[in-house]
């Protein structure tokens, strides 16, 4: 059982979820080492902006309402970005619950340690940044600090998610839950592995 009891929706105990790549285990913050996975025992996963009042503290931040604030944005398309999702965490937090019981039936697993191991699979190592050098500009492979590479996975995903649904009649919590299960498994099907394949290759051609 969860510690103290919290179960997230009152359903899926994260308390024996293993992350199990390296190096999204840690990342240093200040004089504290956190995970960058937070996995922290709630019953609602809802911050209410505290994470917004102090630097790198969205690593405090648990990783399903990061998912959900992932998807109340759209890119920056007008026409899809408006009315969509903008503001409505309460409705993107209900489609993941939904999801999860969809994940949850198909797979026998619990749907947040599949989310997770999503996550790792979609999170990229390596990329490129911009180097100016005598007036020409070099595109350089760094790697990528493990925040930055949760933050990177949750945007393939959600990127994802939101273009195969838009104007598509079929439930948005059905594509969560087919994707998820997908990256999850390391399929090069799931867009998000997908792009990150692409970004880490990219990345080494300009080692």
């Amino acid at each position: 059982m969860a510690e103290n009891n919290l179960l997230l929706f009152r359903k899926w105990d994260t308390s024996q979820i293993e992350i199990k790549d390296l190096g999204l285990q840690t990342h240093v913050v200040g004089d504290k080492t956190l995970s960058a996975i937070s996995l922290k025992p709630l019953i609602y996963p809802i911050d209410y902006g505290r994470s917004a009042l102090k630097r790198f503290n969205k690593g405090d931040v648990h990783i399903v309402e990061r998912l959900a604030n992932k998807l109340m944005h759209f890119g920056k398309k007008y026409a899809k970005n408006t009315g969509r999702q903008g503001g409505k965490k309460q409705h993107s937090l209900n489609i993941i619950k939904l999801a999860f019981d969809i994940i949850n039936l198909k797979t026998g697993q619990n749907p947040v340690e599949v989310l997770v191991r999503a996550v790792e699979n979609s999170a990229p190592n390596e990329d490129t940044t911009r180097i100016v050098y005598g007036g020409t500009v070099y595109h350089v492979s760094v790697d990528v600090a493990p925040i930055r590479r949760v933050d990177l996975a949750l945007r393939f995903i959600a990127d994802a998610i939101k273009e195969a649904t838009f104007s598509n009649p079929k439930p948005i919590e059905e594509y969560i839950a087919e994707h998820l299960i997908l990256a999850a498994n390391n399929d090069p099907a799931a867009p998000s592995v997908k792009k990150k394949n692409e970004l880490e290759r990219v990345a080494q051609a300009s080692r």
